[in-house]
């Protein structure tokens, strides 16, 4: 992986820097593991998804990337709820109508990612984490 760009301190002092670091934290890590980007920070009417990757099966994976300083609150990946969820599926259908993709498997992953005190982020990689209703 690679160290932060900024020092721990500016990073934690401003949430957007934080998230956006996360995004390419974590399309480094998901590179790594053999997937190809698609899309980063797809926008659309419907709302927002920080990475559309594809796997070495054809599938097209949607991926939603939460960064937390810690996690003393509350896990990272239980920021993506039902809500979050939806409004996925909504950009992920519009995502696929805009560039005609039709017959290909979807996957919504979540991945979070928690800087901790010291020492390399730790990264925890949910495939599969929720599927359309």
């Amino acid at each position: 992986m690679f160290l932060l760009p900024w020092s721990r301190a500016r990073l934690l002092a401003d949430a957007k820097k934080l998230g956006r670091w996360g995004e390419k934290y974590c399309l480094r890590y998901l590179k790594g593991k053999g997937f190809r980007a698609v899309a980063l920070n797809y926008r659309c009417k419907a709302g927002e998804i920080d990475l559309v990757v594809g796997d070495a099966e054809g599938r097209l994976i949607f991926v939603e990337v939460k960064t937390r300083a810690s996690e003393e609150w509350a896990k990272a990946q239980d920021a993506v709820d039902r809500r979050k969820q939806e409004r996925m599926f909504r950009v992920s259908r519009e995502f696929c109508r805009k560039y005609k993709i039709k017959d290909r498997p979807l996957r919504f992953d979540v991945v979070a990612i928690v800087l901790g005190e010291k020492g390399q982020p730790e990264i925890r990689h949910y495939e599969n984490a929720f599927r359309p209703r």
